[in-house]
């Protein structure tokens, strides 16, 4: 039975899903967020160990040689040095797709804060702007139809395409850029970065952070924009340049941003996009519906019987 560590339980649950799936395949020691010089200790001897965000170094293997395998509470890896672990013989397993359709959800819900402005309404309701009001409705907050915008999505793996799915159903027109020239298929239209960035009236980010899309979204590429265009980020808050972004919105050069991650989280205070206009901010949250993380729990522990059973799935090194 395998001897695991699972750090950083506490970004997958408040205590409203179990976890047996995983405690069925060996024994779990669990921690929550530790300091990075804690985390080989909290490894020890053992010969797996399952994270979300915690950094796994070369340092961090090197002190823990019983360790074999790597377990992700995510899809992306960036947190992992998988050219450490390959070259120690270490598993590194990701969960791809688990959450492919509350990101895709909550795209949506960015997006609709701008078009419809539901919450700002919402607001103002409670504020008691309506019943003072001298006729039946006020139109305070511009609101836009998606139909008929042009949808712009960076990255058209699973999320992409499901975001796309829901473009189409909102009448929209979509656009997207991947690494792989492709024709049109399924009323996408592919085009490069550089039109994605001009044409789009939404962009909507979907790729991986790694060297080739870091600070993708910079100032050069902003002024590509409309000045009438969003922003959407669920992907990793380091795709973007920050204090870009933020005097493209303050200059008026982009007409907002709906942002669920950052390259440094939690938050740090005085952070640019708190001041920046019209930035919506979500707490990295678009992945974490019950559903997901419930689905997220299940495929871990499959990863973990795999590589029990000498036969690894959703390998990335």
């Amino acid at each position: 039975m395998l001897q695991i560590a699972v750090l950083d339980r506490c970004t997958v649950t408040n205590g409203d899903i179990s976890f047996a799936s995983m405690e069925a395949v060996g024994e779990i020691t669990y921690y929550d967020v530790l300091p990075q010089e804690e985390i080989a200790a909290a490894i020890g001897e053992r010969d797996a160990v399952v994270v979300n965000k915690a950094r796994i170094t070369a340092e961090v293997m090197d002190a823990c040689p019983n360790l074999k395998f790597i377990g992700l509470f995510a899809t992306g890896y960036n947190n992992i040095d998988t050219v450490a672990a390959a070259e120690r013989d270490i598993v590194v397993c990701n969960v791809p797709g688990y959450s492919t359709h509350s990101v895709a959800q909550h795209t949506f819900a960015l997006m609709l804060h701008f078009a419809s402005r539901a919450d700002d309404y919402a607001a103002s309701v409670a504020r008691g702007d309506w019943a003072n009001a001298a006729t039946f409705s006020y139109l305070s907050y511009p609101t836009f139809e998606l139909c008929g915008r042009t949808l712009g999505i960076y990255g058209y793996g699973n999320i992409g395409r499901a975001v796309a799915a829901i473009g189409r159903a909102f009448g929209m027109h979509v656009i997207a850029t991947t690494r792989t020239p492709r024709p049109a298929e399924d009323g996408v239209e592919f085009v490069t970065a550089d039109e994605l960035f001009s044409r789009s009236d939404y962009l909507s980010l979907h790729c991986p952070l790694t060297a080739e899309t870091r600070h993708l979204v910079n100032a050069t590429t902003l002024a590509l924009m409309k000045s009438t265009a969003y922003i959407i980020n669920t992907a990793r808050g380091g795709v973007i340049e920050e204090d870009a972004l933020a005097d493209a919105l303050n200059s008026g050069r982009l007409a907002g941003a709906g942002i669920d991650v950052l390259d440094r989280e939690p938050m740090r205070p005085g952070h640019p996009y708190l001041t920046a206009k019209n930035c919506y901010i979500t707490p990295h949250v678009t992945w974490g519906t019950l559903d997901a993380r419930t689905r997220l729990i299940g495929m871990v522990a499959e990863n973990l019987r795999a590589f029990e059973a000498g036969k690894p799935i959703n390998k990335v090194n």
